[in-house]
């Protein structure tokens, strides 16, 4: 556990109450994620509200072990949280079962990793349609489908090539086509640009710009990298599992 995790009891939180959704496609409302260390309860999350409006471009910034990741996996039912409520696009997380929530991710959400989780046996274009598959939709519509996404990150021309066959910043666009396949309501993306040098790492966030302007997503981006924070809308920032502030960067 990192430095920046701190040990305390888990407080008694009163239930959330429902908000009003009709605009927000992102509602957290006090948020607590514990862990068992052994030693007693560490809190991940303390407390934590949150809204995204319908096509905001976020960032969520802080230290590491500051609750990033965290927030990020309790927002899209990838971790349950300890207390408190999420509602996505006006669902409440906690009403759906492990398999309803993994039905939900599906139709409604879309990932972008840092290590790009790209599938090494199988070609771009069959990574790309793997999440429409596996959801049971028909395999000549998921074919154009994956296509489709490929031609929209402008890699149509190496749909039949392998990850180990093209460049880093060519592997994250074919994560980012993977993620938009199922033409999603919001995107997270944790480090999207980790491992991307400086100049790689502008192109794919000029992209997701560009899609977010064609197709008015929502994306929640998690990043270490001011350069990337700052091309956001909005940027969050963390420490010991609370917000600090949130602000709207000026543009460069």
């Amino acid at each position: 556990m990192s430095s920046e995790s701190i040990t305390v009891p888990t407080p008694a939180v009163a239930p959330a109450k429902a908000p009003r959704t009709e605009d927000r496609i992102v509602v957290a409302r006090r948020l607590v994620k514990t862990y068992d260390s052994g030693g007693g309860a560490v809190q991940a999350l303390r407390g934590l509200d949150l809204d995204v409006r319908k096509g905001e471009m976020v960032a969520v910034m802080g230290p590491s072990g500051c609750g990033k990741t965290t927030l990020l996996n309790c927002l899209s039912g990838i971790d349950d949280f300890t207390s408190g409520e999420v509602w996505i696009a006006g669902q409440r997380l906690s009403t759906l079962s492990d398999n309803g929530k993994t039905d939900f991710r599906a139709m409604k959400m879309g990932f972008i990793f840092q290590n790009y989780n790209l599938l090494p046996v199988l070609k771009s274009v069959e990574n790309v349609e793997l999440p429409l598959l596996v959801r049971g939709d028909d395999p000549k519509e998921a074919r154009q489908k994956a296509l489709d996404a490929l031609a929209a990150v402008g890699l149509d021309q190496v749909a039949m090539k392998k990850p180990a066959e093209l460049s880093g910043g060519q592997q994250q666009r074919v994560a980012i086509a993977r993620a938009l396949v199922n033409e999603p309501d919001i995107v997270f993306a944790d480090e999207p640009t980790g491992n991307l040098d400086s100049e790689t790492s502008r192109e794919v966030v000029e992209l997701m710009k560009r899609l977010h302007a064609k197709k008015g997503l929502t994306f929640i981006v998690v990043t270490h990298d001011s350069a990337v924070g700052n091309q956001m809308q909005r940027v969050i920032v963390m420490r010991n599992g609370v917000i600090l502030k949130s602000f709207r960067p000026t543009p460069a």
